[in-house]
């Protein structure tokens, strides 16, 4: 069967979006980038019947095979309860990623309106790629997960690159560098040429920026001495355990017996437990006189700090209020005491809070949500500064993928952190890439903030991050493992340029795409007037 022109491009851009998606770690297939030239030369070929239309779905597609494997692990969300929720789970792949590929394809719309030719829509192209992709990340509180730009590994040295411009401006970068070879099979040799060469240049500037970063580093991403000693707890819990009422006793125990384990390097002065750690409210749990709060007591050496993910609620007029939180307790004496406490701003929707909830309940979507009618959101974020602690920016599961959020606080409070924490629960996504792509995801905030990173997560991957995105080695712990890991906390850097600026590079980089469209339709404009007055 012969298949048409249209479908042959409908097929390329199906398959070079999921190009694209392979670069990303777990994967790391990097020749994939590849793919967003291919898109640009698809959206270059739409149908001239139907250019803008033709434009669009182009780009819809390669989104579409983009986000179904980048995201197709929240299947497993619906699987924990697969007697109720199991159904839905084929549906709800499909349905992500054909909504957030609509980003793409207005990418696509966006570069094809612009109608540069030549090289230099090679900037145009990736400039409109930014643009989307931003978009992406705040439209209904935004879920920017596998931005192109952090497609590089955290922790490598192009990655470094994000501690001047960010994830975004790094979105632009990458789209760019990866569309330019492209040229080849449209814009004559030599501007193809100058543009592929630019863009190698830039792969090797940004490679030498990251080393020479590396270079200048306090230390050499393995050991590091002078920071508080840090345990990050990991209980292997998977999520349909926290449903099962008898599984509450173990699962506390599992808590407490690895708080309690002995430390080679001594007794940790910072106790990381994960996000929603106890299947129960904290009122409950932590209330006075409850067999719980005594042992957390127990479990604690005197004057230790525990940071523990929970579930709260507060009761107001029109009702409870319940958020997602951290609370920061230390034992003094024989009890727990409060120093500190982050309500999660960034709520996941459909997960922790239903968008347009009156049109939606109605469909039994709100059964999804975890709690009641929802979580709350917390205020603006805001590092917690406690005297005898390192400053930390509290990060609650996917607010880890917002560039510039831990910025944002910083800058609101005037107190810069010394630690970003960041606790998940990634027991959701089993053993998926889904907890693999977080880790690195979450760890780019880190270099754009140039601050460690302790990442806590029931079933994995829990780990410490230094201020340049790397792993520490010792400090790793597998998904599916139960483990402690004692560290020791990594310094933070020099404030770093993205610190500084902010989105400000990413700025300068769509203005850029805008200034070249604006010049080059002047230049059309203004040669037909030249040729009537030569005549």
């Amino acid at each position: 069967m012969k298949i048409s022109a249209a479908w042959k491009a409908r097929l390329i851009a199906l398959a070079a979006g999921a190009a694209a998606a392979l670069a990303h770690p777990p994967f790391g297939l990097l020749p994939g980038l590849l793919g967003y030239g291919v898109i640009m030369l698809l959206v270059d070929d739409a149908s001239e019947t139907r250019p803008l239309r033709s434009a669009f779905l182009r780009g819809w597609l390669a989104g579409v095979a983009y986000f179904a494997i980048g995201t197709w692990w929240v299947a497993e969300a619906f699987l924990v309860d697969i007697a109720a929720h199991g159904w839905m789970a084929p549906f709800a792949v499909t349905f992500m990623a054909a909504g957030i590929a609509l980003f793409w394809g207005l990418a696509a719309l966006l570069y094809r309106l612009a109608r540069v030719t030549g090289a230099w829509r090679v900037i145009v192209f990736a400039a409109a790629f930014g643009a989307a992709e931003w978009l992406r990340g705040h439209v209904l509180t935004g879920f920017p997960w596998n931005l192109p730009g952090e497609s590089w590994r955290a922790g490598s040295l192009v990655s470094q690159s994000a501690s001047v411009v960010g994830a975004y401006g790094l979105t632009v970068l990458t789209v760019g560098m990866a569309a330019a070879p492209a040229l080849f099979w449209r814009a004559p040799r030599r501007p193809a040429l100058i543009a592929s060469g630019v863009a190698a240049a830039l792969v090797v500037a940004m490679i030498g920026y990251g080393a020479i970063r590396f270079y200048l580093a306090p230390y050499d991403g393995i050991n590091s001495e002078g920071g508080p000693l840090v345990r990050i707890v990991q209980p292997d819990i998977p999520q349909e355990a926290k449903y099962d009422p008898q599984s509450f006793a173990r699962i506390v125990g599992k808590y407490l017996s690895l708080t309690r384990q002995p430390g080679a390097d001594g007794v940790p002065d910072i106790v990381i437990w994960p996000e929603g750690a106890i299947p129960a409210l904290a009122e409950d749990y932590l209330a006075e006189g409850t067999w719980t709060r005594a042992a957390i007591v127990d479990a604690l050496r005197p004057g230790q700090v525990l940071l523990v993910g929970v579930a709260r609620v507060e009761q107001a007029p029109e009702g409870p209020r319940y958020f997602n939180s951290l609370l920061v307790l230390r034992r003094d004496g024989g009890d727990l005491v409060q120093l500190g406490r982050y309500d999660k701003h960034r709520l996941v929707p459909f997960g922790e809070y239903l968008p347009l909830d009156s049109l939606l309940s109605p469909l039994g979507i709100k059964n999804l949500v975890q709690i009641g009618d929802g979580f709350a959101a917390g205020p603006r974020p805001a590092p917690l500064a406690i005297p005898g602690l390192p400053v930390m920016q509290p990060l609650i599961c996917y607010e880890s993928l917002y560039p510039g959020f831990t910025r944002e606080g910083a800058r609101a409070s005037g107190k810069a952190p010394d630690l970003i924490v960041n606790v998940s629960n990634d027991a959701w996504f089993g053993a998926t890439s889904g907890p693999l792509q977080h880790l690195n995801l979450a760890s780019y905030r880190a270099i754009e903030e140039g601050v460690p990173m302790a990442r806590a997560t029931p079933t994995g991957v829990s780990a410490m991050v230094d201020a340049y995105g790397r792993v520490i080695p010792s400090s790793r712990i597998k998904q599916g493992g139960q483990a402690v890991v004692d560290v020791v906390l990594p310094p933070r850097v020099v404030e770093t340029p993205y610190r500084r600026l902010g989105d400000l590079p990413f700025s300068i980089f769509l203005i850029a795409g805008s200034t070249v469209t604006a010049v080059f339709h002047w230049r059309r404009l203004k040669k037909p007037i030249r040729m009537r007055r030569a005549a």
